[in-house]
């Protein structure tokens, strides 16, 4: 059994202290391995990791307590809930039906879908094209209901035209782009970064704004090295954890 051990964090001082502590202990808390001890170090030892005061510390442990995710006990100390759930894997593994595989069998929502100019990071995608089709999904625990990610998917003009979003609220874009649409994918690059959710986010996935997730950024190929697809998925912090296998020969 090891000792739990929270993330640093760096603090925004426009933003209240017990908050930002509460929240990186709450992601850290989610995002534990099965392995790691239940009790938490002290008031103290928290203050002094996170660089705040030990009431600070006090608002924003009462505040995990509140949601359940910690008890506390006079004499013994604060303990993690056995109840509180831990991340759920999300691997980028090295082929199309993996990735395809691990993005079905959610129950997904077509938010909508509109056609505009290519502005931004997508510029970056798509040389030579005036505009794109974005469609926008989000998806939930099929035993929950709860909401674990939603989805931006900026796809060609000429795709679009073949393609039917209610398709979309059964199998991912990856699927649907090769078997449906017939695109001759070639390759899929992933990029995962940590960020702060920004109000649309926070809103659709009911999380407090600013609270940490995960942003996905999938850029789909075709056999002719154009790019058909640029997905941008925001995953729940306190839910998911990234794994990569890489095979090495020999």
């Amino acid at each position: 059994m090891t000792a739990f051990a929270p993330d640093s964090l760096v603090l925004n001082r426009k933003l209240p202290l017990w908050y930002q502590v509460s929240q990186s202990l709450r992601a850290s808390i989610l995002g534990r391995s099965p392995e790691t001890s239940l009790r938490l170090p002290t008031e103290e030892q928290l203050a002094e990791h996170y660089g705040v005061s030990v009431l600070t510390m006090r608002q924003a442990l009462k505040e995990l307590e509140q949601e359940g995710l910690i008890t506390r006990h006079r004499r013994r100390g604060t303990f993690i809930e056995p109840g509180a759930r831990r991340g759920s894997p999300v691997r980028l593994l090295g082929s199309v039906d993996a990735i395809v595989a691990q993005q079905s069998g959610e129950p997904t929502t077509v938010l909508g879908c509109e056609r505009g100019p290519v502005a931004g990071e997508l510029a970056d995608y798509f040389h030579g094209l005036t505009e794109v089709v974005t469609y926008r999904r989000l998806r939930r625990d099929k035993e929950t209901g709860e909401p674990t990610n939603w989805a931006e998917n900026a796809v060609r003009p000429e795709l679009a035209d073949v393609l039917d979003p209610r398709d979309l609220e059964r199998w991912p874009m990856t699927k649907v782009l090769r078997d449906v649409v017939g695109v001759k994918i070639s390759r899929i690059t992933d990029t995962v970064e940590a960020r702060l959710a920004d109000p649309v986010t926070a809103d659709l996935l009911d999380v407090p704004l600013l609270s940490p997730i995960l942003h996905y950024t999938g850029v789909t190929y075709d056999t002719e090295g154009r790019v058909a697809d640029v997905a941008r998925i925001r995953y729940r912090g306190d839910r998911f954890s990234f794994t990569v296998t890489v095979d090495a020969d020999g």
